[in-house]
């Protein structure tokens, strides 16, 4: 369908038209010469949070910023009746904060005065990116594992040992010191067993697994232990299919993630929000392979505490960045590998009071080669 075939008020479209503008992922709008939009697809009422009859009634104005960057290439297009593509622009809304997105704005020529506005979000696709440095970082880490646990813990039990020989003829304060270098031999050996988990290329298990049985687990063990003060609330599919991959390193990452929102939460109302969903359309290039996989299952861990700060999103999965004062910067890494390992990505979205860890992995396949669980 061409764009002629819209026209400024948008009720002269066809039924089929109008089923297939509302299959578009992306956003699409008609807005007539005052601003108001006219026309208004599915997509396009998800990004703006807010419903067909709102988004027609009122000024586009209304539902952007002042000054925005998709105001002014509208009023160019109209003035100029070209069509102009816009990529990588930021918008931002007090109803959806801040995106980036690519922004195509065209003339509608059988109706002079009215333009048609596509908006393709790029997040997924900053995020399809970022993953794949995330495995790079998590490999990085996986060498690094291997040479401390050769090249430190050896001597640390050497070390260990010399104080405990020390230890059975010192005095009491003596027995101090040499109670202090075990602790302290114990604590690095206790990081560098939590590095080697890295080195673990073993493949995953490509059995069945109901994601809802591994959040259900995980969501008896947060609320029996760390968030045993925290409300926990479920969203779910019942629909989905079963993913491919491990059950018990499934509950570890989910079980970290809420761990960590758990940890974050401040405030007597804390909430924790776990969600399930299926989004077909979301598929991840692989490195040196033409092969794309699909990524329809969604699982959101949400929290409404500070957030994260904007400088850490684009480093929270690399080895050693962490926003606890005594964290190791281990554990989102440890989460990155695996579900790398289960051919998934995983991405934050974060802002004050709503903290998104958001994982998608793919759907089991009957031709999925199942490997044996290894001891």
């Amino acid at each position: 369908m061409s764009v002629h075939e819209l026209n400024a008020r948008g009720d002269r479209l066809t039924p089929e038209a109008t089923q297939i503008l509302n299959a578009m992922p992306h956003p699409v709008i008609t807005v007539s010469d005052n601003m108001q939009a006219n026309f208004v697809n599915d997509a396009a009422e998800l990004f703006f949070d807010a419903s067909r009859a709102v988004l027609t009634r009122h000024p586009l104005t209304e539902f952007v910023s002042f000054g925005s960057p998709l105001l002014a290439l509208i009023k160019q297009v109209m003035e100029n009746n070209a069509s102009v593509n816009e990529y990588g622009v930021e918008l931002a809304s007090p109803r959806f904060g801040e995106r980036a997105v690519d922004i195509q704005v065209s003339p509608i020529i059988d109706t002079p005065g009215s333009v048609l506005v596509i908006l393709q979000e790029r997040t997924m696709a900053h995020k399809m990116d970022r993953q794949l440095t995330h495995r790079g970082a998590a490999r990085s880490v996986v060498g690094m594992a291997g040479v401390l646990a050769h090249e430190i813990k050896n001597p640390l039990s050497g070390i260990r040992g010399a104080a405990q020989l020390l230890e059975q003829g010192a005095s009491e304060d003596d027995r101090t010191l040499t109670r202090l270098i075990c602790d302290e031999t114990d604590r690095i050996c206790g990081l560098v067993d939590r590095m080697e988990v890295f080195s673990d290329e073993r493949p995953v298990p490509r059995v069945p697994t109901n994601i809802h049985v591994v959040l259900g687990r995980v969501k008896q063990l947060a609320a029996t232990g760390f968030a045993s003060t925290i409300k926990i609330t479920e969203g779910y599919d019942p629909s989905l299919p079963p993913v491919p991959g491990d059950q018990d390193q499934l509950i570890q990452i989910f079980l970290n993630l809420v761990k960590n929102a758990a940890e974050a939460i401040d405030k007597p109302d804390g909430e924790i929000t776990i969600t399930t969903a299926f989004r077909p359309g979301v598929r991840l290039s692989m490195p040196g392979s033409r092969e794309r996989v699909g990524l329809p299952i969604e699982i959101c861990i949400i929290d409404n505490g500070p957030g994260v700060p904007d400088d850490l999103i684009p480093y929270l999965f690399d080895p050693f960045v962490t926003t606890k004062a005594s964290g190791t910067g281990l554990g989102l890494a440890l989460v990155a590998k695996i579900v790398g390992d289960h051919g998934g990505i995983i991405e934050c979205d974060s802002q004050p009071r709503r903290t998104v860890f958001r994982v998608l992995l793919p759907m089991y396949s009957v031709d999925e080669a199942t490997q044996p669980k290894e001891d």
